[in-house]
């Protein structure tokens, strides 16, 4: 979501195009080689879910985040994946809301809405996921970004400091400091980035007020925690 510049542009950033991920080549390059020989049975194996009419099994209301709250999003918000291995994920986007949690929670459940993030963190700490990490979910506003990061939006606005409390920020890094032990991505500005960071983006947050240089240090402080 966020605050805005200029006329409104689309929030699906191209994802409704459904870019094809290295995985459906490769079940397609499969299904090309099987006339000249038998395919690989552990491939096989890891790639059944992509052949048309199957889809990857699911556990309704698992959250990658121990503790978050499940709270599933329109499915016309977000794409079915399976990152990192069709997409590498090497970003987390920093979102804010400009709106109460509820709010954000009732538009990313709207199909009409046509975007929605991973996550979202409340003033008071507390984190709802609504689309699962190895989803792509349409948040960014760049079909590139989508595929390679996760969206985390925070309860507020961008131009009220006092949105951004301490619950928030100590629970938001903990939850960045997770993602990025999962995919590798390293803790730093080049990696952790905000909204208005993204290329091609109308958005501004999570603007001015949002403290990048204690946000980098918590999530640091965390990430070293769990090593």
């Amino acid at each position: 979501m966020g605050a805005k510049t200029g006329k409104q542009k689309s929030s699906r950033g191209g994802d409704s195009d459904r870019r094809i991920g290295r995985r459906s080549l490769l079940i397609g390059g499969a299904a090309a080689a099987l006339g000249t020989a038998a395919l690989a049975r552990d491939e096989l194996a890891h790639l059944w879910w992509r052949l048309p009419g199957v889809q990857k099994p699911r556990v309704a209301g698992a959250v990658d985040f121990r503790g978050a709250r499940w709270v599933a999003a329109s499915s016309a918000n977000w794409r079915r994946a399976d990152r990192p291995d069709d997409y590498d994920i090497d970003r987390v986007v920093i979102h804010v809301t400009q709106g109460s949690l509820k709010s954000a929670v009732k538009v990313f459940k709207d199909p009409a809405h046509g975007a929605a993030a991973h996550y979202i963190v409340g003033k008071d700490g507390h984190i709802t996921q609504m689309i699962r990490e190895l989803d792509v979910a349409f948040h960014a506003g760049n079909r590139e970004y989508n595929e390679r990061s996760v969206g985390i939006e925070h309860e507020g606005f961008v131009d009220r400091p006092k949105d951004f409390t301490d619950a928030m920020y100590t629970a938001s890094a903990r939850l960045t400091a997770g993602i990025c032990g999962r995919y590798g991505i390293p803790v730093d500005r080049k990696h952790i980035i905000g909204h208005v960071e993204v290329p091609g983006t109308d958005h501004t947050d999570p603007g001015p007020h949002w403290d990048w240089d204690r946000y980098i240090r918590l999530v640091r402080q965390a990430r070293t925690a769990k090593a």
